[in-house]
């Protein structure tokens, strides 16, 4: 089989490989973007029904093609989102070969040697824009749930009617579970929610939306140089936001009859058991966002009648259960099924043969440039270059600073 040769390899077509691509096309590069499904394969495939992007509509523009609809404020839903990828890429002419999954990379003299589903490829330079949450970070212990209780995440589970009837035990406080959490009690589903550690954000402070702030304060575009402990700020959970006003911190949940519970700690005789550190764990999340809270009003203080917003008024510290249960018997009936909201991780086995991951098989890299493999790249992971890197805005800054150094390496390259 012939091999076919092109100096860069882009794999992934969500948000992140197509802004690569712009940038890419816009100094000359040429280079192809490879997709085992179609473009936006991941939103279109694992992400529940009702899901609706957790940013409104004006902050998620693409590079050269910000929100120019009617709904500014707005929050689109994923079938929507896919809908624009796919005319953005029509639009800007990416060079895109879908349904071919990338197999395994290796390192040659020249760059990379990439086998596929469809032809081997070399290339000199390579991107990794897969995302960081392709595949759901689902914990050893699950293995010990009883067989009799459907277990499901995230990335799988699409509406309530798809879980045997009878209560809910979802595992994780972070924006799917609690998403997720009252979907299910809406539906009559009787949902207890185990709480970790958490972000609680308002979608709303002093007349305005909380993106609106974020960015306003400069706290999106905090580089990660700027972070001291920046592997602890990539593992920050996802906020307890949903795509429209309806909230859905724990104070909400409970509100609505959800049962708030602690951690998770394991399950031992047919019982899961939870940690009695609860009250800690919200307590810690309103202090952060106190902090943020404090952030944004000192921002309006400094900027007067240029920052008007309306009067301070804040959503004061999370009712916690005065003796939330710290076990659940999983043999009564009373829970059917099990919700994995765990988290995220990225998928990059098809570059297991690179001497690129540390002990916990995580992706080493600088902002992106990945460690110890020169001309080899990373997009879409969290905190990549800076705070919005996860977030669809985020995709646009991240790989016009990537194309600059990969143009820089093939430039060396070349003349070395």
């Amino acid at each position: 089989m012939s091999v076919r040769k092109v100096t860069t390899v882009v794999i992934g077509a969500g948000q992140a490989g197509l802004a690569m691509s712009r940038e890419l096309s816009w100094r000359g590069i040429d280079h192809l973007v490879l997709e085992k499904g179609s473009i936006g394969n991941a939103w279109r495939k694992a992400r529940w029904d009702s899901l609706k992007l957790l940013t409104p509509n004006w902050a998620n523009g693409l590079p050269g093609a910000q929100y120019w609809g009617a709904d500014p404020h707005g929050f689109m839903g994923v079938g929507a989102f896919v809908d624009r990828l796919e005319d953005y890429a029509h639009r800007i002419a990416v060079p895109i070969e879908a349904g071919i999954e990338v197999l395994s990379a290796r390192q040659i003299d020249t760059g990379f040697h990439l086998e596929t589903s469809r032809m081997p490829i070399r290339c000199r330079t390579l991107v990794l824009a897969t995302g960081g949450c392709a595949l759901p970070a689902v914990p050893a212990m699950a293995q010990g749930l009883p067989g009799t209780i459907v277990q499901t995440t995230p990335a799988d589970y699409k509406r309530p009617g798809d879980l045997p009837d009878g209560g809910v035990l979802i595992v994780g406080a972070s924006a799917s579970g609690v998403q997720i959490a009252r979907e299910l009690q809406v539906a009559g589903r009787r949902v207890t929610l185990a709480v970790g550690s958490h972000l609680r954000l308002p979608r709303q402070y002093r007349g305005r939306d909380i993106e609106w702030w974020l960015d306003a304060i400069g706290a999106l575009d905090e580089g990660y140089e700027a972070v001291d402990d920046i592997e602890r700020v990539r593992r920050t959970p996802s906020p307890q936001l949903i795509g429209g006003s309806d909230p859905v911190d724990i104070a909400a949940l409970q509100a609505l009859g959800v049962e708030i519970v602690g951690r998770l700690s394991t399950f031992r005789d047919g019982h899961a058991l939870f940690s009695g550190g609860l009250a800690h764990v919200c307590a810690s999340a309103d202090l952060k966002l106190e902090r943020l809270c404090d952030r944004i009003d000192a921002h309006i203080a400094a900027r007067g009648s240029a920052a008007a917003a309306t009067a301070r008024v804040r959503a004061g510290p999370t009712p916690v259960p005065v003796a939330p249960r710290l076990s659940l018997n999983l043999g009564t009936g009373e829970v059917r099924s099990v919700v994995w909201a765990t988290g995220f991780r990225p998928d990059h086995g098809f570059a297991r043969e690179l001497p690129v991951f540390d002990r916990r098989g995580r992706l080493m890299h600088d902002g992106g440039v990945v460690t110890g493999v020169p001309g080899l790249y990373a997009l879409g992971l969290p905190f990549l270059r800076r705070r919005r890197s996860l977030q669809i805005s985020g995709a646009g800054p991240d790989a016009r600073d990537l194309a600059r150094h990969l143009s820089e390496h093939l430039n060396r390259r070349q003349a070395a």
